[in-house]
């Protein structure tokens, strides 16, 4: 596994070329990035000029944003679907085979079963396309009680429960996006990491979380730097991963407002020393 850059869960604003500058000044291995911008810069450029931005700086492509809005109507679901296979056959070129997306936690509007249904519905046929072109889907399980105790329908919440879901897509390449917030407040424990295998595996983000706060009381939106507050296990949940085989990108997802704040560079050059500190605390390799 390897050190991996967002500049927009820290609040940088970024192109993919400043994006993939950052990684190589500030030590990060790999970078996430949007397969829309990839493809504007293939069609202006061609698809080798954005795979040299990659290659030249030796910066491994991380993961791409999944393109494809299935929350919303059907009529902008199937348009993202109809996108899809160009999108996912760029990503195929460039070497990056990994996509995620989250599923929220909880509707208004739909029962566990209902919900369930239409989520297959809508993720099966992108998963399948995904398939096409060798790429995965990692899949987020929202842990905080906050966000979910408000709707009158509770739905996935927890690992297991994503796991389950993951396999009645039945495509074979649906795994998770594997947050440790997301783990400690849906009551998860790091040893619940050494029962998957890296195919459960797609992505990973790490992060901390106010120390005054339990489980329940965490608010999603509100979390720390890995390492900052010592509240998660980052350097236990870090050597599980690399125990398990886990051989993706891993990366900092604070939604820290105190970062937001600060100029980019700066906020950059933070996160990498928090991801860098946490990830020699584990005993691993920075460049994976």
């Amino acid at each position: 596994m390897f050190t991996n850059l967002n500049t927009g869960v820290i609040g940088v604003r970024a192109t993919l070329p400043e994006t993939i500058e950052y990684a190589k000044r500030y030590g990060f291995a790999g970078v996430d990035f949007s397969i829309e911008e990839a493809a504007q810069l293939a069609a202006k450029n061609s698809v080798q000029y954005v795979s040299d931005l990659f290659a030249e700086a030796e910066i491994h492509p991380g993961s791409w944003g999944f393109p494809v809005e299935y929350r919303k109507d059907e009529v902008t679901w199937k348009e993202g679907i109809r996108r899809l296979p160009a999108l996912a056959k760029l990503a195929s070129e460039l070497g990056c085979l990994r996509t995620a997306t989250w599923v929220l936690p909880g509707y208004d509007d739909r029962d566990y079963g209902e919900q369930f249904k239409l989520l297959l519905g809508r993720l099966r046929p992108a998963a399948e396309i995904l398939d096409d072109y060798g790429c995965r889907i990692g899949l987020e399980f929202i842990g905080p009680r906050t966000l979910r105790s408000p709707k009158k329908y509770t739905f996935i919440h927890t690992m297991d429960g994503m796991l389950a879901f993951a396999a009645a897509l039945g495509t074979g390449n649906a795994g998770l996006l594997l947050d440790i917030f997301h783990l400690y407040t849906s009551h998860g424990q790091t040893a619940d990491v050494l029962e998957l295998s890296n195919d459960d595996v797609v992505t990973v983000h790490i992060n901390d979380a106010p120390k005054h706060l339990g489980p329940d009381e965490q608010l999603d939106n509100v979390r720390a730097l890995p390492g900052e507050t010592g509240l998660l296990d980052v350097t236990g949940f870090l050597q599980a991963l690399q125990q398990i085989g886990y051989d993706g990108p891993v990366t900092a997802e604070p939604f820290s407002q105190r970062l937001s704040e600060m100029a980019p560079e700066e906020a950059v050059r933070e996160t990498a020393e928090a991801v860098l500190s946490v990830w020699r605390a584990a005993g691993l390799d920075p460049a994976g």
